[in-house]
C-alpha cells in the first residue's frame, strides 16, 4: 500500500505549483530579452490604435526585474512592477496559509460585497489613470 504524503504538503501543492510557474515565467523572460525585435509578438493595442495599454512594457519590466534592475523595470511599466509585488505577497500568504497547521474545520472569511466592490473599483480606477497618464507626452516611455 502506498504511503500518503503529509497533509501540509498536499495542501501546499497548489501554491507551490503556482510559485514554480511564476519562477519559470520570470526565468524565461529573463533569459529571452523582449527588447530584441522579433522574439515576442507585437502588442496589438499600440499597433492598431497607436496608444499604449496598461500592459505595454510589462515584458520589458519583467526582464528588468529578473535581472534585478528595479529602475529600468519601473520605467518600462510601473504598474506591472506593482502587480509583481502584490502577486508575490499574495502567493507567499497562500503558501503560508497552506503550510499552517489547522486545528479543525473552519470556514474561510471572505471580504463582504462592499469590500470586493471597493477593491475592484480601485483596481479599475488605477488602470484607467495609469493608461491615460502613460499616453500623455510626459508619461510615454519609448519602446525599443
Amino acid at each position: 500500500m502506498p504511503r500518503r504524503l503529509p497533509r501540509p504538503l498536499v495542501r501546499a501543492a497548489p501554491p507551490l505549483t503556482a510559485l514554480a510557474c511564476a519562477v519559470a515565467a520570470f526565468g524565461y523572460v529573463g533569459a529571452v530579452d523582449p527588447g530584441v525585435p522579433g522574439r515576442y509578438p507585437a502588442c496589438p493595442v499600440p499597433v492598431l490604435t497607436g496608444l499604449y495599454c496598461p500592459g505595454c512594457g510589462g515584458l520589458r519590466s519583467a526582464h528588468a526585474v529578473a535581472h534585478g534592475d528595479l529602475v529600468t523595470a519601473l520605467e518600462a511599466n510601473a504598474l506591472a512592477v506593482a502587480g509583481y509585488a502584490v502577486g508575490g505577497v499574495l502567493l507567499a500568504g497562500w503558501l503560508l496559509r497552506a503550510l499552517r497547521p489547522r486545528p479543525g474545520p473552519r470556514r474561510a472569511r471572505l471580504p463582504g460585497r462592499r469590500g470586493r466592490r471597493w477593491a475592484a473599483g480601485a483596481v479599475c480606477g488605477a488602470l484607467v489613470v495609469f493608461t491615460v497618464a502613460r499616453n500623455l507626452p510626459f508619461g510615454v516611455v519609448p519602446m525599443p
